[in-house]
């Protein structure tokens, strides 16, 4: 009997039902969906330090001819081309902000001519108004020139170490020892105050307090007036060497040496030069502390913001979010109440951060913070200690808003033990609680640091609840200090995610924050992912220790 055969097109057809019926366009769609993640992802990475790693680099100076007869001397950072009737630009960054309002131009490149890289350009890297871009004429001592030309140059990098140095010096006295005696003598007055408030209303305080704070203060204020005079003497000294240099355009500024970070001729400098002038650079940024609205200097004190204020948080998230997990899933009765706190803390997890900082500041700042101050610091109302932002109240908002990781996380890793290992641990006459600590806790281990990791992983990037419970632009002192009681958890810090937020939006020179911006975001990452590695490191090593043939 004659069996009709396939067409060609049946057969694709049936090839083609037959994938979907097996879900094989599923996989091939996942697939390709992880595979352009993946691509953006490294694309984004790749932008990121491209940008980043460049920032430090020590790029050659050009000068050039506009076709009015004036001149230009810069760096060029970007060239633009004609787009229909727009031509192609150059930009320049100029810097000599003081001298020409911006540090950056556009101009035409129809416009310029006689490009050139003069060999004596100099850039001068300052501690204020950003860098100076133009040709060193001579070195002055107390209005008296000690070298000209060729020989500036040298003695320029021969004083300018020392006036930097007495200008350190300087800022040390002013923000150690006179911040200690200030804080000294706050505290002086503070006891008065505690004392007038301690009293029966209408009676005197004790003549003998009020003499010895009188004293005090006396002695105090004569240490401040020394202290003054010492550090204004050092800072007249600093100033007193003093370079001055001329713009292309034959103006000339006078700049002392005490406020050049680094002066370098670019066009001149060899391979190593310039790769030891980016390792200082690179260096200041992570040990510096920032200068010029943040887009300048360093960023050390939002490093340490940044650090600290992720370990809070994990301290404070990981016995909570494990405490809670096993509650959940050992010893509370399973039922309507325990499946609604479940979808409860699930849907924790998807509520905007904006909407923590809110909770954080109404709860922890003015309620828990306020009622702190009045017990235990009235004598300091109505200024705040504890009832202000800080980053105390930061780590625990960032706590309540990353827990909900930490507990779904621990169940998860609580439900993987296996049964048997809990029967045979009670078959041999423990208790409940000595199962879960002894058998239980040590196999969920690493189940919780995942959940720890991920949690240190997205709170360290937030920074909507930190704007409104403790991060600010410039934190003049670190939480952590030399001063007693040394760990402040109750003064506000720097982040690197606010950082990255107020220099690249709030930031009045965009052009000039834009570097910074990409800089700060690569170092960020880089936190991120050795406090993930750290983590993960320890949670192997944990899995290992504990690893039995029964888990």
């Amino acid at each position: 009997m004659h069996r009709p055969t396939l067409t060609q097109p049946t057969q694709s057809a049936s090839r083609i039902a037959q994938l979907f019926r097996r879900g094989d366009h599923w996989l091939w769609l996942c697939g390709g969906a992880l595979g352009l993640t993946v691509l953006l992802i490294t694309g984004l990475l790749l932008l990121v330090v491209a940008n980043g790693f460049t920032y430090f680099w020590p790029y050659k100076i050009t000068a050039v001819d506009r076709a009015d007869g004036t001149k230009l001397m810069g760096v060029v950072t970007a060239t633009q081309p004609a787009v229909k009737e727009t031509p192609a630009q150059t930009q320049l960054r100029v810097g000599n902000r003081e001298l020409n309002n911006f540090d950056f131009i556009w101009v035409p490149t129809v416009q310029l001519t006689n490009f050139h890289q003069p060999p004596d350009a100099v850039q001068i890297e300052r501690q204020e108004n950003g860098d100076f871009i133009g040709f060193l004429q001579r070195v002055e001592v107390k209005g008296q020139t000690v070298a000209s030309g060729d020989a500036a140059w040298t003695k320029l990098h021969e004083l300018q170490p020392g006036a930097r140095a007495l200008a350190a010096q300087a800022k040390a006295i002013q923000r150690d020892g006179i911040g200690a005696v200030n804080a000294r003598m706050q505290r002086a007055k503070l006891r008065l105050r505690s004392a007038q408030l301690k009293a029966p209303t209408g009676a005197a305080i004790d003549p003998l307090l009020k003499a010895s704070v009188e004293t005090e203060v006396a002695a105090l204020q004569s240490d401040y007036d020394k202290l003054r005079a010492v550090s204004g003497e050092l800072v007249a000294r600093s100033i007193e060497a003093q370079a001055v240099l001329r713009t292309i355009d034959g103006q000339e500024k006078t700049i002392p040496l005490a406020s050049i970070v680094r002066a370098f001729r670019p066009n001149t400098m060899s391979l190593v030069e310039k790769f030891g002038h980016y390792l200082s650079r690179a260096a200041d940024f992570v040990t510096g502390e920032p200068r010029e609205s943040n887009t300048e200097g360093g960023v050390f004190p939002a490093i340490f913001g940044t650090v600290m204020m992720t370990l809070i948080m994990s301290v404070v998230v990981t016995p909570f979010g494990v405490i809670a997990a096993f509650y959940l899933r050992e010893y509370a009765k399973q039922g309507l109440i325990v499946r609604l706190v479940r979808i409860a803390i699930n849907n924790l997890a998807g509520v905007p951060s904006i909407v923590f900082g809110v909770f954080g500041l109404g709860f922890f700042v003015y309620f828990v913070g306020g009622g702190i101050d009045q017990v235990f610091f009235p004598e300091r109302l109505p200024a705040p200690t504890f009832g202000t932002g800080g980053i105390l109240w930061a780590s625990l908002t960032l706590a309540l808003l990353t827990v909900p990781v930490v507990i779904v996380a621990t169940e998860e890793s609580i439900a993987a033990v296996p049964r048997g290992a809990r029967e045979g641990s009670l078959a041999l006459g423990a208790s409940k609680f000595q199962t879960i600590f002894n058998i239980v806790l040590p196999a969920s281990v690493p189940g919780i640091l995942t959940g720890v990791i991920l949690a240190m992983a997205r709170g360290a990037g937030e920074v909507a609840p930190l704007m409104i419970t403790g991060v600010v632009k410039l934190a003049p002192e670190l939480p952590l200090d030399g001063s007693y009681p040394f760990f402040h958890l109750d003064r506000k810090f720097m982040h690197l995610g606010f950082h990255i937020y107020d220099v690249g939006f709030q930031s009045p020179n965009i052009e000039a924050a834009k570097p910074m911006v990409f800089t700060t975001t690569l170092l960020l990452i880089s936190i991120v992912v050795f406090l993930n590695l750290f983590a993960i490191g320890l949670r192997d090593r944990i899995r290992r220790k504990y690893q039995t043939g029964a888990f």
